[in-house]
């Protein structure tokens, strides 16, 4: 059994909760943007008094409507200001909020809001208010319904009118840091969601520690970072709160479509993102060179740029490499840079693998990607990379102040105080994932001397062939979904003679393929599924996956979908984690033909 621990950087005030921050800033740092918003299609900044000003609005409103202390409040919105707005209201009010992904259904809205008793809930659009109407009946505490596209802020503001400044004090300081801030539903794979308790403490611990160890990334007056992600994931409401507690500009893109062009108008310092995004941005701009007959160009670029990064760790790039990078930092990397907005040196990715050949590409172009890993249960970023060590192809170390240990059956286990304080309502399944202050992650990992993690499977994924082999299929299926025109990947092969693979088509490249390939703009998938040029082009990202494994785990057929993944379909979690039992369901067929002599 390994273990490795590092000592706190940051120490959470027994007696404060998270609306302090905003107080605090305020206080300290009345005239610095702390947000921007879009008005008008134009970004508007805030200072952190402007800020503090609508939150004890939207506070005194909450009050008068009667919502008392430890109240659950559901907050069912896209990334937008608004919702970070409501959630620092929530909290000054003295109440828990309860994210809800916007593209819930009505039945998963109704088991969270029915689950945490929520006595109130705040929608943006008239579909969502139509989701949580349809189900109000069976939501008896549920009292109080409003909407931010219908004038929530302005009827909250005047709701609260006469509620007094004393009050709003008052009610802010009854939770202590050991209350409960928020309850997260896991996204959920199999089964009914859990509602994870994540209290004050484990935000400003997660956070404080954060804002600390990568200090150069957090400067007051200097940094700013775009949020894109969805609010009602941790992942996200760490990019909401270490912004505060730093305190750094922070903006919001409610629309993942809108990302570049937000990117260039915003100009983050600092882009928290998933491996999907930097994949998306590097095969957008290689098919965009491609397209102009630069492709070969690019290659060799990013070719040099990854050699670049590798000889960092490896004492320094000689002088012939260091040459070509020159070059290609004038004709490629420059406006690579220029299109995650010019000034971002360095991102944080979290929520699944980068894989370490992209990772070494963006460091090798002048922009770092810091990955990091955690669960809803650890507050989110239980590991992460060092701004000034970071080790490509890990997660990282453990966060400031807390422990990993990996397992003697390879499973990867935290203890610190970010981790959470069990799920609400559900004893038997906290006993189960905490043991002595350890949570249980359900990962495979391993730690090198430094205390680096990197993250191998899942524990419950691994696949056993029939030969006795077991296959961890993070590996080969994060490798091969790099490539552009893979949506979605799954290997297969419990119990069979040999591994496969099921690959959905990325839609967004697609007609790019084709017009690169000389295939109809009008050819649909189902039309081409068995087009040799198209098959070839997958079986070369399959290929590329069998590199990185061995012999036995590598992909030895693989099964062409005419559909896509989706949370629409189905398919994918709301963080875009695959529901392997669903899709072993749905496409058995398609993985039986696999196995077909």
């Amino acid at each position: 059994m390994l273990d490795f621990s590092l000592p706190a950087l940051y120490q959470v005030p027994s007696g404060g909760n998270l609306s302090d921050l905003v107080h605090q800033n305020a206080e300290r740092h009345p005239d610095v943007a702390v947000l921007s918003r879009k008005v008008d299609g134009q970004w508007q900044e805030l200072t952190a008094a402007q800020f503090l000003v609508e939150v004890r609005a939207a506070a005194k409103g909450l009050i008068a409507a009667g919502i008392a202390p430890g109240d659950r409040v559901g907050l069912m919105s896209r990334t937008r200001y608004e919702w970070t707005l409501l959630d620092f209201a929530i909290w000054t009010a003295g109440a828990i909020t309860v994210p809800v992904y916007e593209t819930s259904s009505a039945e998963q809205v109704e088991w969270i809001l029915g689950d945490s008793g929520a006595v109130a809930v705040l929608t943006e659009t008239d579909q969502h208010a139509a989701v949580v109407a349809e189900v109000r009946e069976r939501l008896p505490e549920l009292k109080h319904t409003w909407q931010i596209e219908n004038g929530a802020l302005g009827a909250l503001a005047a709701a609260g009118q006469d509620v007094t400044e004393a009050t709003v004090d008052e009610r802010r300081s009854v939770a202590n840091a050991d209350a409960i801030a928020t309850i997260v539903y896991t996204s959920g794979t199999t089964g009914r969601p859990k509602g994870c308790q994540l209290t004050h403490a484990n935000f400003m611990a997660e956070c404080g520690n954060v804002v600390e160890r990568l200090a150069p990334l957090f400067r007051t007056g200097e940094s700013s970072v775009l949020l894109f992600l969805p609010l009602a994931h941790v992942l996200a409401r760490i990019a909401e709160i270490a912004p505060a507690m730093a305190p750094i500009k922070l903006g919001h893109v409610s629309d993942i479509k809108d990302v570049t062009a937000e990117l260039a108008a915003f100009r983050p310092t600092l882009i928290l993102g998933v491996p999907r995004v930097f994949e998306k941005v590097f095969n957008t701009a290689r098919a965009k060179a491609q397209a102009d007959g630069k492709g070969k160009i690019f290659d060799k670029a990013a070719d040099t740029a990854i050699a670049y990064s590798r000889a960092l760790d490896a004492g320094g790039a000689g002088l012939v490499l260091r040459i070509k990078h020159a070059v290609f930092d004038k004709l490629v990397y420059s406006k690579l840079r220029a299109a995650l907005g010019g000034r971002a040196t360095h991102a944080i990715s979290g929520g699944a693998p980068l894989g370490e050949r992209l990772g070494h590409f963006y460091r090798g172009i002048g922009f770092t990607v810091l990955e990091g890993y955690g669960l809803t249960e650890t507050c989110a970023a239980t590991a992460f990379n060092p701004w000034d060590k970071p080790k490509i192809g890990t997660v990282g170390q453990p966060l400031p102040g807390s422990a990993v240990r990996v397992a003697e059956d390879g499973e990867v286990l935290f203890k610190g105080p970010q981790v959470f304080t069990g799920y609400w309502n559900n004893p038997e399944a906290t006993a189960a994932t905490l043991n002595d202050g350890w949570i249980a992650t359900g990962d495979i990992g391993s730690l090198d001397s430094e205390g680096y993690l990197t993250i191998t499977g899942r524990k419950k994924e691994i696949i056993v062939t029939a030969g006795g082999k077991n296959v961890a299929p993070a590996v080969i299926e994060d490798r091969i979904r790099a490539h552009a025109l893979i949506g979605e990947v799954m290997v297969v092969g419990d119990r069979r003679p040999f591994i496969g693979c099921l690959v959905t088509v990325d839609e967004d490249f697609f007609p790019k393929w084709k017009e690169l390939n000389g295939k109809p703009a009008t050819a649909t998938l189902a039309e081409l599924r068995e087009d040799p040029d198209l098959l070839a082009a997958i079986q070369s990202a399959v290929d590329d996956g069998n590199a990185a494994v061995s012999h036995a785990e590598a992909v030895k057929k693989f099964r062409l979908l005419d559909t896509v993944f989706s949370e629409e379909s189905g398919h994918l979690t709301p963080s875009l984690k695959l529901k392997r039992n669903v899709v072993l369901k749905d496409f058995a067929a398609d993985v039986e033909a696999i196995y077909q002599r």
